[in-house]
């Protein structure tokens, strides 16, 4: 039987998100292409990390917090939702933001994200790209400690076990909504980065008992880093909820053709994928993940990994308020 119902939960999340076709790129790729529109879950412009901070704002209360402190990229979707969800639950938060090399610079330090950061009242600590964060996040939490705050650090991306099970409950409304459409999904595809998204919706098909290949495009490593880094994030899961870690086996997959120069730095199919989907569906992804992921289902369309016929969804993880940082990349496009 599931802990999941047992485990504390905040609202925050505008949901369930809707899943619905992309016509015009299912006719462009002969594939039946839908969406799952997690760029929808309504915090501070929502996306993904939105449906983990709902398990994580829970524990930070349940320790009586008065911080919320996380880690990201200077232009973190994750820190954008972190500090709104302070905002909303009447906590302070600092953002430890990392400067990432290789990314555009003209807007990068003032637009998108951490202007949002900003706006929503977050002390941010930029630090360069030779300083690792996690430890000075750690020396962060002994100096709030020492004032007399109490902190509460919520990994980067929001990807623990606990912030995974955000995506348990994305998988139950997928499971829902495709019964409520009769339709039979071959492949479920998302980018992947810190994990928890695609370790917390793998957990909740194994939970349903419901077996869909989910296909994780890197967004910043290889493949084999990017399987191992969710296969132990998805059996804490597993274990999280009373089910057997020994369920992972064979269920993890990614494909790291996709990510480029690194975390961050868009590819000319990134831009690519960007244009399509907004062109032809109206859909906003954003250079870091969503358009990365969706290069890479394109590309496994055009290449035929994916058949003819396929019925496809690419769950949108959200993140376009970041393409205001990046605009100097479409000015030749």
């Amino acid at each position: 039987m599931s802990n999941l119902n047992a485990i504390p939960r905040v609202v925050i999340s505008h949901s369930p998100t809707v899943l619905e076709t992309m016509p015009n790129l299912s006719s462009i790729l002969n594939r039946n292409l839908y969406v799952k529109r997690d760029d929808c879950t309504g915090l501070a412009g929502g996306g993904n990390k939105t449906r983990k901070l709902e398990y994580l704002v829970a524990a930070a209360l349940a320790t009586n917090a008065d911080t919320l402190l996380t880690i990201g990229g200077i232009q973190s979707n994750h820190a954008r939702q972190t500090a709104a969800a302070a905002a909303k639950f009447g906590l302070s938060c600092e953002l430890v933001l990392e400067d990432v090399k290789g990314t555009p610079k003209i807007d990068y330090h003032q637009n998108g994200n951490i202007l949002l950061d900003k706006v929503l009242g977050a002390k941010i600590h930029c630090v360069s790209d030779d300083v690792n964060s996690n430890e000075y996040a750690l020396e962060l939490v002994k100096r709030l400690k020492q004032e007399g705050r109490k902190p509460y650090l919520i990994p980067v991306g929001g990807s623990s076990e606990i912030g995974s099970l955000g995506y348990v409950q994305c998988a139950q409304e997928i499971v829902s909504q495709i019964k409520q459409q009769a339709l039979v999904l071959d492949h479920i595809v998302l980018a992947t980065g810190s994990a928890g998204t695609q370790a917390g919706l793998l957990a909740g098909l194994i939970l349903a008992g419901i077996d869909i290949p989910v296909m994780g495009i890197c967004v910043s490593r290889p493949a084999a880093e990017q399987v191992a880094l969710v296969t132990v994030l998805l059996e804490k899961t597993l274990i999280l909820l009373g089910l057997d870690k020994k369920l992972a086996k064979g269920k993890v997959f990614a494909n790291g053709d996709y990510y480029g120069e690194g975390y961050g730095i868009p590819t000319n199919e990134t831009i690519e994928a960007i244009t399509l989907s907004a062109q032809h569906e109206g859909v906003i992804l954003d250079p870091v993940y969503t358009g990365k992921g969706m290069a890479g289902l394109i590309d496994l369309c055009r290449q035929g990994v994916f058949h003819e016929d396929s019925n496809i969804l690419f769950i949108h993880t959200g993140g376009s308020q970041g393409l205001f940082a990046y605009q100097e990349i479409f000015n030749h496009s």
